[in-house]
């Protein structure tokens, strides 16, 4: 079977604990992920942090950077799962390659080095020399070795898929029977990771990827002391997996100092940091959930760096002064309630929403009828206040073949359904050549997990109320929604994708075709799409034109670049899922702070080390 042709389901629900939850927020900029935001607010946390600030600033004369997370669950690298954990993880924690800057391209990081093999399967990695972890161990390769093999053995890992079936690591695998099933597993020990000698870590792959320097950029990917925790077989453990999320021991730029639940995160600058900086004596996140006490914080100063709440951004106070070759717009915004400006920063991000269709309850024609309805110029406007840009392809601008260009020009030329237009006519007469009519309207319910996605729903409820379809809302938490994906008890629900590597791929996953069961073969999509003439054509473009070629080189991605835009406009054909919006992430900072502008990556994964203070707080 290729590599990545068929994910499990429940593979899907442990990709979407950070993926579907960091991107479908929908117009909540500063929620952050919207699993973390029932964390419990503590008690005026707008009030008592400017004495606290005070006495920081002190205290500690090279000043601690402030900045506001929704809530963390865990410090351990491999049970995290949503992009609020991974925002403080890679501050603790380096891995051989980084997304430098939040860029999509990676840099070498604790490789110094490195080597490919002439089939492209077997990566030779040559370690920095003399990296420092905060345990005063010396990085070495079994540090990698080990840190790589529990990624792929520990019970607690929510992520061994990555490194066994998306990165397609050798290895070998065992039978087990649970609940008179049986399922292969990784067998411990046997992961293609090997030390060479002190420095060298060779990783062989059981087929190339196009992708593998970014997969290793990921934080799931980070290396730790060797036997650090007593959760990877055949070692014995310092630290039991429960001591090691609170008390986290990595070689990134910031050493923990303290986790209060609900509360505060801080840590302080590593001294012996293999790289450049730190430039600040610590980060600390206050923990805040509610977008009105962040709002506040923010807004009294609590906070250098803050994301604002759509309930108070007003687009009539951005100035942009330049946006650069990848649509980054910087400038300032305000003046605030307090009467700052401040620093501006918008970033197209690598994200996709969109209106997922489940093709055994929704037939094709109330399919299409809403994607002639839906204007999604008008979403981003109404529902994001321009935020957000509008979405005519799963895959987004920045890695779509050819680019944002192409992206806009394909969409404006090509998008069958109306390109920033409702066109309720032609829904209107789809339904009615299906025989829908007022006598025979057309019923379903839309799951949404988010305001803003009721919000979107609303919209189109009303609009397909006059095109003889009656749309029923129904809110869930995001564990709820993922339950009823699970079990297939879904009519069409509202979601989101960010990328676990940065290519086509990565999204166009969840339209391969060929899942029409619910066991382990399943895709990852939920949409059982299959039987029709363009369904034969994304797949024939999934396996002969993506998944024959995953490989690295310029024939290769030529050969996945046709197949890409051949799914794309096969999902058009028979709107599977529908695409929505891309998110953009904007920052708001106060001059006294300065920071580099990062990537589709997003904030999150900019190191803090990156950061300098400019300026007196004010």
């Amino acid at each position: 079977m290729k590599k990545h042709t068929k994910q499990s389901r429940r593979n899907f629900l442990r990709a979407t604990g950070s993926a579907a939850t960091a991107v479908a927020l929908a117009g909540c900029s500063g929620s952050g992920d919207q699993e973390t935001t029932t964390t419990a607010e503590t008690s005026d946390p707008t009030e008592t942090d400017a004495e606290d600030t005070t006495q920081s600033e002190q205290e500690e004369p090279a000043r601690r950077l402030e900045l506001i997370t929704t809530g963390v669950r865990t410090l351990d690298t491999v049970p995290q799962t949503t992009s609020t954990d991974s925002a403080v993880i890679v501050n603790i924690f380096d891995g051989l390659t980084n997304y430098y800057h939040g860029q999509a391209e990676v840099r070498s990081h604790l490789a110094a080095d490195y080597q490919i093999s002439d089939d492209d399967r077997t990566y030779t990695f040559t370690l920095k020399d003399g990296v420092s972890f905060h345990n005063e161990a010396t990085l070495t390769a079994d540090d990698v070795v080990y840190s790589f093999e529990r990624l792929a053995a520990s019970e607690n890992s929510a992520r061994g898929h990555y490194i066994l079936d998306t990165l397609g690591v050798e290895h070998e695998t065992e039978t087990t029977t649970q609940d008179g099933e049986a399922t292969e597993v990784y067998s411990p020990g046997t992961l293609a990771v090997s030390a060479v000698d002190e420095r060298t870590v060779e990783i062989t792959l059981q087929e190339p990827f196009h992708a593998a320097l970014q997969m290793l950029a990921f934080s799931p990917f980070s290396v730790l002391p060797e036997g650090i925790v007593d959760d990877v077989p055949n070692y014995d453990g310092e630290m039991t997996q429960s001591e090691f999320a609170t008390n986290p021991v990595g070689c990134g730029p910031f050493t923990f100092e303290k986790h209060e639940q609900d509360a505060e995160i801080v840590l302080s600058a590593f001294d012996d940091y293999h790289g450049d900086g730190p430039h600040v004596s610590g980060v600390r996140w206050r923990s805040i959930s509610d977008e009105e006490a962040q709002f506040t914080y923010a807004t009294n100063k609590n906070a250098d760096i803050f994301e604002l709440p759509n309930a108070h951004y007003d687009p009539s106070k951005v100035s942009v002064e330049e946006t650069d070759d990848q649509g980054r717009d910087v400038g300032t915004y305000g003046p605030l309630r307090n009467d700052e400006t401040v620093d501006y920063l918008r970033v197209p991000t690598i994200t996709s929403s969109y209106l997922g269709f489940n093709t055994e309850r929704i037939p094709r024609a109330p399919r299409r009828a809403i994607a002639y309805a839906v204007d999604q110029q008008l979403i981003t406007e109404e529902v994001f206040k321009g935020r957000y840009v509008p979405a005519y392809h799963f895959t987004p601008p920045s890695i779509y073949p050819g680019g944002a260009d192409a992206y806009d020009d394909h969409a404006e030329n090509n998008y069958p359904y109306g390109y920033n237009e409702s066109r309720l006519d032609e829904a209107r007469r789809v339904m009615e050549e299906a025989g829908y009519g007022e006598g025979e309207r057309f019923e379903f319910t839309l799951l949404v997990y988010t305001d803003a996605w009721r919000s979107i729903g609303q919209l189109i409820r009303d609009q397909m109320s006059s095109a003889y379809m009656d749309i029923q809302l129904e809110r869930l938490e995001f564990s709820a929604l993922a339950g009823r994906l699970l079990n297939g008890n879904i009519d069409a629900y509202g979601l989101g994708w960010a990328f676990d590597w940065p290519g086509p791929d990565n999204f166009l996953q969840l339209l391969y075709p060929p899942n029409t069961d619910t066991s382990a073969d399943g895709n990852v999509g939920f949409t059982n799409w299959g039987g029709t003439e363009a369904a034969d054509r994304a797949a024939n473009a999934w396996e002969n034109q993506v998944q024959a070629n995953v490989g690295p080189g310029e024939e290769a991605q030529q050969a996945r670049n046709e197949g890409y835009v051949a799914i794309e406009e096969a999902n058009w054909t028979d709107v599977i899922q529908l695409p929505m919006f891309h998110e953009s992430q904007e920052m708001f900072s106060y001059p006294w702070v300065e920071y580099p502008k990062f990537g589709g990556g997003g904030f999150g994964q900019l190191k803090k080390n990156e950061f300098r203070f400019v300026g007196e707080r004010k």
